[in-house]
């Protein structure tokens, strides 16, 4: 029988369980050091019910911050700094959760601003200590290969020695014992400190005398490969078989089952199911309060709208989303009607290179408009799109009908997610970016790059911009 591999979240168990212990024990260091020990007499101790009620609620924070950031991703493999680094960031990820929850509840007064500072510095401190101890427990139990599963390598000549290099290592969860080269016999050689064990003849003799859990097929050795795999799982081993060498594809790829076929998925990035119900959860919740201002702003604007302009409050227009399907885009209107046929005359003014439009001082923009886009306001009934599904609160710019029909083919990259009310390029000074291939460039970085963290922080940034007047002009 094979176990499988640990995955998501459940392989990080213990250092999750370890950080809880962190939080509490720095939340007690905050406590005792601000109240001079009183927590030691609980009688004495007036505040304990809110401290010990914020101790209860820290594992559900914690929990809540490593469902939205990739904190434990590639922990083993860290160096020192780039673990505190990470300790560093997931502390005040953790922090945010808390001033969160002190709002909510409206206690935040109550807490003790020293208790707090303490608490979150001996977090950092405790979290990694504690982390860095445990990697070296467990790098020591890899190095020592306790519970390790063995493993045999079954490859050809000529690829037997890349096929090693890659999958030999003192963090590995299995040991490779030996290899069977099968076009030759090397038996009794050692190849990259791994001895041949073993030829094609006599590969069975070995594995019915000796200790094997697992065997491994390189993809190379295509002669008899299904044949050899179905004799090897009747002698109750587990057999691996390579599909493709991963140069050969993008970096994320998934196994999959498609009617009775088995594929090997691959795509620029690929989230799993927790990740794409949370950035769902998040953009509804983030909708419902963007229409409570959107609503605020159309009792405020839309009178001003009409007696600049005569025609409609909203500006509706037809934009590319997801992989090029066609939606409604809303907007407060902030230009003159006769906008849409004056653009052509505009063109030669054009300040970006490429599939976009944009102009400083643009002429069709009414006097309000230019104030409602400098803090971004017409863009508030995009929420609108989000609640909806056409779009996420974090994404890439929808393109324009004509602009789309313009693209090459590495520009439709930017269109493999659904478009954003921001991105990556709206809080990167996109008021200097002139050159649409550079709009492309930091689009497709965050779709590689995406996670549910990455989208906090254009967030935040977002918020920044707009309070800051930089919108779009």
């Amino acid at each position: 029988m094979y176990k499988k591999k640990k995955r998501s979240w459940v392989k990080h168990l213990d250092f999750i369980l370890i950080d809880m212990l962190a939080a509490e024990l720095a939340l007690f260091v905050g406590v005792f050091i601000r109240y001079d020990g009183a927590i030691l007499f609980i009688s004495r101790y007036e505040n304990y019910p809110l401290y010990r009620n914020l101790g209860m609620i820290l594992p559900l924070i914690d929990l809540t911050c490593v469902l939205f950031t990739e904190t434990y991703t590639g922990i083993l493999r860290r160096t020192k700094y780039q673990e505190l680094m990470a300790t560093i960031w997931h502390t005040l990820v953790n922090f945010l959760g808390i001033l969160l929850y002190m709002y909510a509840m409206r206690i935040s007064f109550l807490y003790s601003r020293l208790a707090l500072g303490i608490f979150g510095l001996a977090m950092i401190v405790i979290s990694y200590s504690f982390r860095c101890g445990w990697k070296r427990v467990i790098r020591r139990r890899m190095l020592l290969d306790v519970n390790k599963t063995s493993l045999i390598v079954v490859a050809e000549s000529s690829t037997v020695e890349a096929c090693l290099a890659e999958i030999t290592g003192p963090y590995m969860e299995f040991k490779v014992k030996g290899v069977a080269v099968v076009d030759k016999d090397m038996t009794g050689q050692r190849i990259l400190g791994v001895p041949v064990v073993a030829t094609a003849d006599t590969l069975f003799e070995y594995l019915r005398t000796n200790v094997v859990d697992e065997v491994f097929l390189d993809g190379n050795t295509r002669t008899s490969e299904e044949s050899l795999a179905g004799r090897l799982v009747e002698q109750g081993l587990t057999v691996h078989v390579s599909l493709i060498h991963t140069d050969n594809l993008m970096p994320n790829r998934i196994m999959e089952t498609y009617g009775r076929y088995v594929v090997l998925t691959t795509s620029m990035h690929i989230a799993n199911n927790r990740q794409a119900f949370v950035k769902r959860v998040m953009d509804i919740l983030g909708s419902i309060i963007g229409l409570v201002f959107a609503l605020l702003a159309f009792i405020i604007f839309a009178p001003i709208i009409k007696l600049q302009s005569k025609g409609p409050v909203f500006f509706t227009q037809t934009r590319i989303g997801k992989n090029g399907r066609k939606f409604k885009f809303y907007k407060f209107r902030t230009m003159y009607i006769d906008a849409e046929e004056r653009k052509k005359e505009l063109m030669e003014q054009n300040e970006i290179q490429g599939n976009m439009f944009k102009m400083e001082n643009d002429p069709r923009v009414i006097p309000v408009g230019h104030f409602m886009r400098k803090f971004s306001i017409d863009e508030l009934p995009q929420f609108w799109n989000v609640l909806k599904g056409d779009m996420s609160l974090v994404g890439t710019r929808p393109p324009l009908e004509d602009e789309y029909e313009n693209y090459a083919l590495h520009h439709k990259a930017r269109l493999s997610i659904k478009p954003g009310l921001t991105g990556m390029w709206q809080v990167s000074g996109r008021s200097d970016i002139k050159d649409f291939e550079d709009v492309v460039a930091l689009d497709t970085t965050y779709i590689a790059n995406w996670s549910l963290g990455l989208d906090i922080r254009i967030l935040f940034k977002t918020v920044a911009v707009v309070l800051g007047g930089k919108g779009s002009k």
